[in-house]
Parts: structure tokens; sequence; C-alpha cells
């Protein structure tokens, strides 16, 4: 047996500048290399105190440069470390730790994995940074490493089946400021094969910048998401196709920590894709920073204006009049940033006994790209939307909020949010966008984002409930500070809506959202997942653990996880089978005033026709539309003779729900709903 040796440091105060602390320690008289099994780096131990403890990243850097995070983003305001000790083998992890996180906590890192063999004789390094500078202020009082025969370990990850990821910031800490420059691989030998650490980067080899990214996941995880630009060597943007998604610059790393399913968020996009919008195209991935495996992520596109993503007009500075200036923009309802990043509305929330308001950020053109000109047209187009949804008149199609807004992606919109009963649905990350006049120039929800803590994965404001709405967040947490606009709640006052809402659910309800095919989904990613979460919760040892906002009972496996979210959602399903508003059956729905007068419509389902009757002497003009109110075919104009009259329609459209439309020259519609 060899006998533990510790080695006490010095302390030093935290810069408050941006610049890195590094407390020298040298180390002589090991008689063993460093390894993790017979001798090696056992425990660390920091005292420090800080005005605000959750701004300081630190880590341990052994003499060969291995640096490792002991712990970053805990504790608050005047919290601090108080002979806070790291060791493998500890209880609990410093994240379920209450300040001063006195006694001994598994550290956030891999510390073990400096003992590499390496001879622990020489200078090691406490390295400590604020990343938030010109803040607060605090030092390191004291710190100090053991070394003995019961050596901290690490997971020696090695292969993955799923594509890898590797970055390496060459020593540099990521930060929520600026982007650090970096470099990023990725290997991917296709389905069915292993990608190892060894490969060469076949996916994507670059430059990249890195930045930290999102706000509970930032504060309350120790495993964080990432926002990745491609570079050049400059640092100028580059772009390129990653994955088999379309060639980008802009994309996201996000790490699921909240979410033992590792699949709330690729649901919700799975299911708006398939509901016929854009949502963000992605890929499960596993992820190596700096030599050190970090757990299975999502890479997935970022939310931007683009010909693949958010597909509006592209809006220069110089376009400030005429339909030029109409499009395209893309807003999201969030947290108030503050005048110069968007407006708050006139109109209050649902709830807003203390005060609330809605906030409406600017996300494309940016807060610093928008001119004036702009930031007051999309400012005043979104104005009337809710002055015509407040009014009196608000369900005239003519000038209530149809002729703003873009109906049909509100109803999506509206049921993944009730759906998933996203605890933070509709007031924050709740992004719109709207094209210029000359493409529609309606106002759009989505696209769908930040759904970690839906689909029952939230333990407050009833989010792991079945029952209730989410829309009505403020009846269960009226004192939050971000609550839902009023929206959402007044479009269900109109009969039409609420009809259209339950029309369109049922539609839904028979293929993209019946059980059978959600489960599916669920299953697959389970499947893709097998290997991938074994490595990813053997460093998060998390599973039957409480991690905030998990709710209770926790399920001890992953099977338990993924088994708990299909339960969910077939209880959640039935819920609102039961609750949605509107008529059940939905068989026709008629636009206009006229009552229906085109009948003996078969057959359907159809293939590649269907018969219609005409009254004679009437002529109407005819359209196929799909069930989000696009047209597919126009079919021309009939005139009516009493006798059922054969419909031509391409045959080769995707299986689903359509609406055919009949436009008579009184003015009337008709809307017959179809199936193909």
């Amino acid at each position: 047996m060899v006998a533990a040796q510790t080695f006490s440091g010095a302390g030093a105060a935290i810069p408050d500048d941006g610049n890195t602390l590094e407390i020298p320690l040298v180390v002589t008289g090991l008689g063993a290399v460093l390894d993790t099994s017979s001798f090696g780096l056992e425990q660390v131990c920091i005292t420090v105190e800080h005005m605000w403890l959750s701004d300081l990243d630190i880590r341990i850097v052994a003499p060969d440069g291995t640096a490792r995070l002991l712990v970053a983003g805990q504790g608050g305001d005047t919290d601090n470390y108080t002979n806070t000790c790291f060791t493998n083998d500890a209880e609990g992890t410093i994240g379920n730790g209450i300040p001063p996180f006195e006694g001994s906590f598994r550290p956030q890192g891999q510390m073990g994995s400096v003992n590499n063999g390496q001879n622990g004789n020489g200078t090691w390094l406490l390295r400590v940074l604020d990343t938030y500078p010109f803040a607060d202020e605090g030092a390191v009082i004291s710190w100090s490493i053991t070394f003995g025969d019961t050596p901290a370990h690490y997971y020696n990850f090695q292969t993955s089946d799923i594509p890898l990821v590797v970055i390496n910031t060459n020593g540099a800490t990521i930060v929520d400021a600026d982007k650090i420059m970096a470099s990023m691989g990725i290997v991917d030998n296709g389905p069915g094969n292993l990608n190892h650490l060894t490969d060469a980067f076949n996916a994507y080899d670059g430059v990249i910048g890195i930045e930290l990214r999102g706000f509970s996941s930032q504060n309350l995880s120790p495993k964080k998401s990432y926002a990745v630009e491609l570079w050049d060597v400059t640092g100028a943007e580059v772009t390129a196709p990653i994955l088999d998604m379309p060639p980008e610059s802009d994309w996201v790393l996000s790490a699921n920590y909240f979410d033992k399913s590792l699949m709330n968020n690729t649901l919700t996009f799975h299911l708006a894709q398939g509901m016929g919008h854009y949502a963000p195209r992605h890929r499960h991935v596993e992820v190596v920073l700096n030599g050190e495996y970090q757990g299975v992520y999502v890479l997935m596109e970022k939310i931007k204006r683009g010909g693949g993503r958010v597909d509006i007009a592209k809006l220069d500075p110089l376009e400030i009049a005429g339909d030029d200036l109409t499009g395209g923009y893309i807003l999201s309802v969030d947290r108030n940033n503050g005048p110069d990043n968007g407006w708050v509305s006139p109109y209050a929330p649902v709830v807003s006994g203390d005060g609330q308001q809605v906030y409406l950020e600017y996300r494309y053109p940016k807060p610093e790209n928008i001119v004036p000109e702009q930031a007051a047209y999309i400012q005043a187009f979104v104005d009337s939307f809710e002055t015509a949804l407040a009014g009196d008149e608000f369900t005239d199609p003519g000038s209530g909020y149809a002729a703003f807004a873009d109906v049909p992606s509100f109803i999506d919109f509206f049921l993944l949010n009730e759906l998933a009963r996203n605890v933070d649905g509709y007031r924050l990350s709740s992004f719109l966008y709207k094209d210029k006049n000359s493409n529609g120039g309606k106002l759009h929800a989505g696209p769908v984002w930040d759904f970690d803590i839906a689909w029952g994965n939230a333990d407050y404001c009833r989010g792991s409930d079945v029952t209730g709405w989410a829309h009505e967040f403020g009846d269960e947490c009226g004192g939050d500070g971000n609550q839902v606009p009023f929206w959402w709640s007044r479009l269900l006052e109109d009969p039409n809506y609420a009809e259209a809402v339950r029309c369109r659910w049922n539609d839904l309800r028979q293929g993209l959202l019946s059980v059978p095919a959600m489960n599916a989904y669920c299953d697959s990613v389970a499947g893709l997942l097998n290997a991938a979460q074994q490595h990813n919760f053997s460093i998060w040892p998390i599973l039957g653990q409480y991690v905030w906002p998990n709710p209770s009972p926790i399920p001890t496996t992953y099977a338990g996880e993924v088994q708990e979210l299909k339960d969910w959602v077939l209880a959640r399903s039935e819920w609102l089978d039961a609750n949605l508003p509107g008529n059940i059956n939905c068989t026709v729905g008629i636009e206009g005033t006229s009552g229906a007068t085109i009948g003996n419509i078969h057959p359907n389902p159809f293939t590649d026709h269907v018969m219609l009757g005409i009254p004679g002497g009437d002529t109407v003009h005819v359209q196929l539309l799909d069930a989000l109110g696009r047209m597919v075919h126009d079919a021309g104009s009939f005139t009516g003779n009493n006798v059922p009259q054969r419909l031509g329609l391409p045959s080769a459209l995707t299986s689903g729900t359509y609406l055919l439309r009949t436009t008579h020259a009184s003015g009337d519609v008709e809307v017959v709903r179809l199936h193909h």
C-alpha cells in the first residue's frame, strides 16, 4: 500500500477582467506513474469565496497539460466553496450539492483522466476563470491535491455507432460571450459501422467558433450546450453541409441533460416536419471535447433565415419601403432582453397581476442589424394582428385576425404545444415569422423549439400532468414573470377556429399523431441510441436520480425513461381526444355564408378523381388544398348541370387529408374534407 500524499497550493485573487487565473503547485517525490488502478490522483479540495459563485469555471491541470473540469455554474449570490473536495467515489455530484458545498462530491468532469500513465511530478495548476467579467470579485483561499492507492478513474471512450463529433479548443475555455476559435471534426462511417476516435474526419474537418448557449441548461446543467459557427482560419463565417443536412454556418449542439429520454426535442421536430412545417433537421451524435467524452448530444440546425431553413425573403438594411420592407422577419416571444433587442406588446398577457408584459425579440434581422424603418414596420404589423384579435370583429375573415395570421400554422403550433403540455410553451423561445407581402405576408407561428422539459418532464406548474391546458399556464403559476400572450385563449373563442383545431387533431390522430406512430418513433430512437445512451449515463450517472425538473417517480433505467414517455403520450393524447373543443365528427367544413350546395362527392377516400354534383346553372371554381390550406391542384371552373361530374385529381399525392374548395360565382366558398 502506498501512503497518501497531499500537496497544498497558495491562494490568489480571481481576475475580473476575463483573464484566467492559474495557481501553480510543484509536486515532487511521487514514486510511481499515475494510473487508474494502483496509484494516482485521488482528490482535489478547494476553498473559494466569490460574490457570484456560478460565474466560475474551475479546472485541474496536470503536468502534461491535461485539463479537467472540477466545477462550473454552481451556486449563486455570495455562495462559496468551503473545504469542497472532488473525488470519484463521493456519494453525490456537485450539481446536487448545496452551498457552501462542504464535503465530498463527484466532479463535473472526468478528473481521473489525468491518471493516464504520466509522471505526476512537476507543476500542477488550479485554473480559474470568471466567465462573467467586470461584475463580481472573489478569491481562491486555498487548494490541495492528494495522491494515493485509490486513484480516480475515468470512462475510456473509444468508439460510437452514431456520428462522432470531436472538438479541440487548444486549451481555451468556452464561455457565454464571444465565440472562441476551435477545431471540429466529425466521423461518420455510415449505419452499421463503428466510428473510432482514431478514424480520419470524413464528415467535417475544419475551424469553428464556439460558445455556451441556453438559459436554464447553461445555469443548471453540468453538461453544457453549445452554439457552433463554421469558420475559416481567419474567423470568417463559412457554410458547409453536415451529416446530410443542407449547407449552413450556424449549428447547435444540444446537451439534453434534463431530458433522460434524449428525444423530447427530436420527437417534437419529427412531428412538426410530419405536419408539413419546417423544424430543425438534426442528428444524434456523441461528443468529445478536448479529449474528454461529453455524452450524447443532438447536432441540429439553428433557427435562422435561409432557403434550407426558415424560407423567407432576405431583408437588407436598405430595404425600407414598399414590398421590400414587408419581409422577411423572424421574432420570438421570450424574456425581456431590453428595448434594443425587441419591444413590449401593448397587450398584456392572459395573467398580468404582477405587471407582467409580453416581450417580442428580433431574431431576423438581428437587433444589431435591423434598421429603424424595419423595426417600426414589423412592430406595427404585429400590433395590427393583436388589435384585430382583441377587437369585437376578431372573427371577421377580412378584418379580423385571419387577415394577419397564417391560421393553419397557429393551429399546428397550438396542437404541438398542447400535446407536449410544454411548460415553456407560447411564452419562451416561441418563434414567429413573416415573409414579404408578395409571398403571402402573413404571420406564421413557429418553428417549434426547446421542448426538453415538455412531454411530462417538469415537476412545476403542472408540467407533468396529462390533464389541463399548457396555454393556461398562468392559472397555475401566475407569479411567473413570463406569461402566455392572450392570443391563444382568444383564438379558441372563435367557433370556426376551435372547429378547425378539432378537425386537424382528428385527422392527425389517424396517422402521424396516432399512438402506434409516436411509439414507433420513440422505439426507433431508443434502438439507435442503445449503445450511446450507455456511454452517456456512464459519465452522467443520473438515471434514477432527481435532476431539475424531473417529476417523480424517476425511472432507474433508460428503457424505463422511454416507456415513461410513451405512457405519458398515450394518456395525454386520450385526454385531448376527450377535451379539445369542436365537433368530434368533422366531416365537412364550410367557409362563407351559404349552406352546402355541392353534393354527392365520392369516392372518399379518392385515388385520382372524385365525382361531384353542381347545381344546374351554377359555376364554381375548384381547387384542391393540403391540410394546411396550401393549394396543390387548381382544377379550373365547372358549370353545373345537375348530373355528377368527374373531377380528375393528381394521383401522385402523399397519403393524408385534403380540402376540396369550391368558390361560387356569388363569392360563397365551400370546403369539403377528403382523404387520399
